[in-house]
Parts: C-alpha cells; sequence; structure tokens
C-alpha cells in the first residue's frame, strides 16, 4: 500500500516531471499543427482524438507509477508549463505567433481566397455557415473574413467599415458609386 501512494524516490518524481514536460511539447506542438478550430467547432473526430490521445500520453509521462504523488508531480507540471506558456504568450508577441498562429485572410474585397482557405481547411460549407451567422448571403457582400487564431470566422461587410477610415477598401467603395 506504501508503494502505491510514495514512489521509490526523488528521482523517480524528477522523471515524472522531465516525461511529463516532454509530452506537453510534443503535443502542444501537434495541436498547433493540426490547425485552428473553435471547441464548438470540434467534430466527433477530433474529441475521439483528444480522449485517445489525453490516454495514450498518460503512461508516457509516468511510466510505471501509478502513485498519488506521481500523478500530483504530472498534472502539477502540466499546469506549471501551461501559466509558463500563456505568461510567456502574453508579454512575447512572436511567441505568441509560434503558438497561437496567426489569423488568416480567407475573403477579400469579395473574392475567396482558395489557398488560403486549403492551407486551413477551411470548406466552402463552414465559409459560407459562418457568413450566414453574420447576416450575409454571399461573399460579394464581405469586405473581410478571416479565421481568427481561436478558430471563430470573423466578417466585416462594406457598410460597416467607417467612411473616414483611410484604406483601399473605403477608397474603391467611394470610387463605384461615382
Amino acid at each position: 500500500m506504501n508503494g502505491v501512494l510514495f514512489p521509490a524516490g526523488a528521482n523517480v518524481l524528477l522523471q515524472i516531471a522531465l516525461r511529463t514536460g516532454v509530452i506537453y511539447l510534443v503535443v502542444l506542438i501537434g495541436v498547433r499543427l493540426s490547425g485552428k478550430r473553435e471547441v464548438g467547432q470540434m467534430t466527433p473526430f477530433d474529441l475521439t482524438l483528444l480522449l485517445l490521445l489525453s490516454n495514450s500520453v498518460q503512461n508516457a509521462m509516468t511510466g510505471p507509477d501509478t502513485s498519488l504523488i506521481g500523478g500530483v508531480v504530472a498534472a502539477s507540471t502540466l499546469l506549471l508549463l501551461n501559466y509558463l506558456v500563456g505568461t510567456l504568450s502574453g508579454v512575447n508577441r512572436s511567441f505568441r505567433r509560434v503558438v497561437q498562429g496567426e489569423p488568416s485572410l480567407l475573403v477579400h474585397d469579395g473574392k475567396v481566397i482558395e489557398p488560403h482557405m486549403a492551407r486551413e481547411h477551411v470548406s466552402m460549407d463552414e465559409l459560407q455557415r459562418a457568413l450566414r451567422e453574420h447576416g450575409i448571403a454571399q461573399c460579394s457582400e464581405v469586405a473581410l473574413a478571416v479565421l481568427e487564431v481561436d478558430g471563430s470566422i470573423s466578417c466585416l461587410k462594406y457598410d460597416e467599415i467607417k467612411p473616414d477610415a483611410n484604406n483601399h477598401l473605403v477608397r474603391r467603395r467611394f470610387i463605384q458609386k461615382k
């Protein structure tokens, strides 16, 4: 019973912390490379992957140690690393870009940017759904549609652009009216 609650020694705990750190880094990179998607936009495949992934890395983090303190060390390491990544993302713009990515322009001046859609794995159905959610019937009504880093799609209609704004979309709209 004592071996279940407390591991053999500090060496085991250090191994758990290091293994957990490596797994955190690998999973973070994998999630970052898999693309942008809101939790609400997760497909059943995404949810299945997430559940299986968490189960598959558990043993890699703790190894044969199934003690209470081993689990606490693994959980504490994950929480600490998540806090550090969040803090560093808040103060370092370059690091934030690497970890979170950058917004991607999907529609510009009423035209869909196919290469960006393909790179971000956004289907026309998903784009059209986002447009409908913003009360937009067709792409030609869109000044800008952006896939944000959180996986949501922001849309800006021409009539939402301030007439005194100094950008090419305002100038183009003014020229079209004349």
